[in-house]
């Protein structure tokens, strides 16, 4: 049996590294948005520009770090991260408060997969 092949890791272990990582973001995010919600005159019905940036950020990061550990395939990796990403965004939201479709749903979608592209390209061209 080839070494190489015994060591390699499957490829939904970069994805879920990097999935890892957007909630640690995502994490850092949130607490950062309530904390300038809380010591600030923004108000929460203006949240929503701020919100897809942490979203984007967080799927970002998260295609980032998929790629990087993936050493191939980037944009693959990072989208795959960053759609998944959402996806596990939309359940926790629409079981937690029953939030329903809307054209912001689409847009999201369209913002964490190019973002977790992105940072899925990034990820793979400075890997080591």
């Amino acid at each position: 049996m080839d070494a190489a092949k015994t060591t390699r890791l499957p490829s939904v272990a970069p994805v879920l590294s990097g999935l890892l990582w957007a909630a640690i973001w995502l994490g850092a995010g949130t607490l950062l948005l309530s904390l300038l919600l809380a010591g600030s005159a923004l108000e929460e019905t203006k949240l929503a520009p701020w919100i897809f940036g942490v979203h984007a950020v967080a799927a970002f990061w998260g295609g980032f770090v998929a790629a990087r550990r993936a050493g191939r395939k980037g944009w693959y990796f990072g989208t795959v991260t960053g759609v998944l990403y959402l996806l596990g965004v939309l359940i926790i939201s629409f079981l937690a408060v029953d939030a329903d479709w809307s054209p912001r749903v689409a847009l999201a979608a369209l913002a964490t997969g190019a973002a977790g592209a992105l940072g899925g390209m990034l990820g793979v061209n400075l890997h080591r």
